[in-house]
């Protein structure tokens, strides 16, 4: 729309897949993915912060192979790391009284 690249045309993961897919003379490749995220302005010095620094981790894991989920942990001091799956599956109600929650809810004018 307007120009714009319609982003789910883009298929970044299975770019990525063919990639490794030559690279690592792999014999099967599987790509899982949930859906896209978009933002609608450029992001900042903290956004790139964290994608380098979120980048950085994932491969480190990758090559060791571990797997799981890399963010800021909620259950360690909001610190970067690798989430287990168990801890974000789906199907666990979502806790409004979360001080984190509030506070954006104060942030965007809501109460």
């Amino acid at each position: 729309a307007f120009g714009h690249i319609a982003l789910d045309e883009l298929n970044p993961g299975q770019w990525f897949a063919n990639k490794f897919t030559e690279k690592l003379d792999a014999e099967k490749t599987l790509v899982q993915k949930s859906g896209y995220f978009a933002r609608s302005a450029a992001p900042n010095i903290q956004d790139l912060d964290l994608i380098k620094r979120s980048g950085k981790l994932a491969a480190e894991m990758a090559l060791k192979g571990e797997s799981g989920v890399v963010g800021l942990d909620e259950n360690n001091q909001e610190q970067l790391g690798l989430i287990d799956f168990e801890k974000i599956k789906g199907g666990k109600p979502f806790d409004y009284s979360q001080k984190w929650y509030k506070n954006l809810l104060k942030e965007i004018g809501h109460k």
